[in-house]
């Protein structure tokens, strides 16, 4: 489908998913407005900028996501909204403030502004498998994790998972705002997303193959789901214009424990020396099956994991953060 004279709202645009969704628009022929925190940072803006078709379709602004009204002018005439922004990283020492607050209150206020815009027809929300997997149910080689799932705030509270508590509390309240306004809305709840970063800083996901490859001495003992970037920037699009689409769709390639992580490092770069154990001596975490069919009846294709990790360290060497 071409987007050819159809106007978009990116939110978040610098960030790493949106960025690669804000190509992907650009190259089916969408104008899109994209808001980003300071539109005069080169270090957020430049790699936009430069993407074919930017210079006649991109139009940026500056928009905070805990201002109520801000978006109110961004997303005005446009037929889709994705809302990609909300912070992701592990060091808080104020989770209420860096995390909370932007996902929830940042979720609702575009949703706010979206319910005053009769041009919006659909709003895609970037979720999390964060807001998915983290319960009490167990999860082991015989369970399949669908989008069914959610996870349990008090789960989330009690093991100090905060973004896990972020993108949870963030879907629920979209959701019950979305159910009372009668917006159209469909969430994407991707896993670890990694591949080639379009943006000139490191992200989080990215950071996590980094750290195998500059040299840590172990890996964790975490199984986690993974999957390509470029995937989960196709089913936001798909999303949009898949008129079917509803609900909540859950993006994992593969679930895979970080010893296989290393071993697929191993294969594809035998000289980078990498960890040979595990940070602990306990069994290693279990792997569990998330279900691809939501996923598939979407049109979602899945590029391979170990694809995904080569084009991730290929990356990381090209912009100067791997040490090899």
């Amino acid at each position: 489908m071409s987007g050819r004279g159809k106007l978009v709202c990116v939110t978040g645009a610098s960030g790493y998913i949106a960025s690669w969704l804000v190509k992907l628009l650009l190259d089916r022929g969408y104008s899109i407005n994209a808001t980003v925190r300071d539109p005069n940072d080169p270090k957020k803006t430049e790699h936009l900028r430069s993407l074919d078709g930017a210079k006649e379709r991109l139009h940026l602004f500056k928009a905070n996501l805990l201002e109520e009204g801000a978006f109110n002018a961004v997303v005005s005439g446009c037929e889709g909204v994705f809302h990609t922004a909300s912070p992701f990283y592990h060091a808080v020492t104020d989770p209420q403030a860096e995390l909370i607050d932007p996902a929830v209150k940042g979720t609702l206020n575009i949703l706010g502004s979206c319910a005053k815009t009769s041009t919006v027809k659909r709003v895609v929300v970037t979720s999390s498998m964060a807001a998915v997997a983290y319960n009490r149910k167990p999860r082991t080689p015989d369970v399949v994790v669908d989008e069914t799932w959610f996870s349990d705030p008090e789960v989330c509270t009690e093991t100090q998972s905060w973004y896990m508590l972020s993108k949870t509390l963030a879907e629920e309240a979209a959701w019950k705002f979305a159910k009372e306004k009668g917006i159209d809305m469909v969430t994407i709840n991707p896993a670890m997303v990694i591949g080639p970063l379009l943006q000139p800083t490191l992200n989080t996901s990215a950071a996590a193959i980094l750290n195998f490859i500059n040299g840590s001495p172990t890996f964790g003992n975490a199984t986690l789901g993974w999957v390509h970037v470029k995937d989960v920037a196709e089913a936001h699009i798909l999303a949009f214009e898949v008129p079917t689409a509803s609900g909540r769709y859950c993006l994992v390639e593969r679930v895979a424990h970080y010893s296989e992580i290393v071993k697929i490092l191993c294969d594809h770069f035998p000289a980078i020396p990498l960890p040979e154990k595990c940070a602990d001596d306990e069994p290693f975490k279990p792997t569990y099956l998330v279900s691809k069919e939501r996923a598939k009846s979407l049109g979602v294709k899945y590029i391979p994991l170990d694809v995904s990790i080569k084009e991730t360290v290929e990356s990381l060497k090209e912009k100067g953060f791997a040490k090899f």
